[in-house]
């Protein structure tokens, strides 16, 4: 998780795209936001990939979140990168070097952890017309429950629908745990590390950012296809990347 706060800029900033070894190539070409051409800045054995940033502040249009990956999937085929969070914009060079040489220890210490890997997502989802009425069909006791409040003679009260929701939720919850500690353990092998990201929708079972080596991206596909033949067809499985490592980045950047 990254943490920045944000300092007038002035005439000059430099928009920071990730960290990478020192001393990095010293230009990447005009592929950085507006256009501008993306170097390195180093100080010791680390480097920060800058393009020059006039503003203090950068909108989140989708031209700009573009260059921001552009200039990321560029350096994935050259080195290893720490990527920074879209929108990090620092004073000048010399405030850039100061935040590599505060950091150094903690950066070089993330660098050797995301050496030679990438990572790659998976999402899985409930592939389901509607979700309650699955959940329903498979759980007994919300059957009951169901049924129950179907029989009254009467509109159920807010708290007996409060009560079922709770039950839903709560069984969604340990069906989301089973399943994703099952699918961990058919890609623990594969992957240098795993971690579960918060679900974003109600029909999303698991959302995990894998860390994995470069030369093993098949060997992980191979698991997820492994993985996937334990479920039925009311699951979805859906894998992407390679992405720079994001979610295994922990660094906080006061710019």
């Amino acid at each position: 998780m990254q943490k920045h706060t944000t300092k007038p800029v002035g005439l000059r900033g430099r928009y920071l795209y990730a960290i990478v070894p020192g001393p990095g190539k010293s230009s990447y070409g005009k592929l950085g936001v507006n256009g501008g051409t993306v170097y390195t800045i180093t100080d010791g054995g680390v480097a920060a990939v800058v393009s020059d940033f006039a503003d203090q502040k950068i909108r989140p249009e989708r031209r700009h979140f573009a260059a921001h990956q552009a200039v990321l999937k560029t350096l994935m085929g050259e080195c290893d990168v720490l990527p920074m969070s879209f929108g990090i914009i620092s004073k000048g060079p010399n405030a850039v070097r100061r935040i590599l040489a505060r950091n150094r220890e903690a950066l070089l210490s993330q660098l050797e952890r995301v050496a030679g890997k990438v990572e790659m997502g998976l999402r899985v989802a409930w592939d389901v017309p509607n979700i309650f009425e699955y959940m329903v069909n498979i759980h007994p006791e919300l059957t009951r429950a169901r049924d129950h409040l179907l029989s009254l003679q009467r509109p159920p009260t807010q708290d007996e629908k409060i009560e079922i929701g709770r039950m839903f939720e709560e069984l969604l919850e340990s069906d989301r745990d089973k399943h994703t500690k099952q699918v961990e353990k058919a890609l623990s092998k594969r992957c240098s590390e795993l971690k579960r990201n918060k679900c974003r929708e109600e029909r999303e079972v698991m959302n995990l950012a894998c860390l994995v080596s470069r030369d093993s991206q098949a060997k992980f596909e191979a698991g997820v296809l492994e993985a996937a033949g334990h479920f039925d067809d009311n699951f979805a499985f859906d894998y992407n990347g390679p992405w720079a490592p994001h979610n295994f980045v922990e660094i906080e950047v006061d710019v």
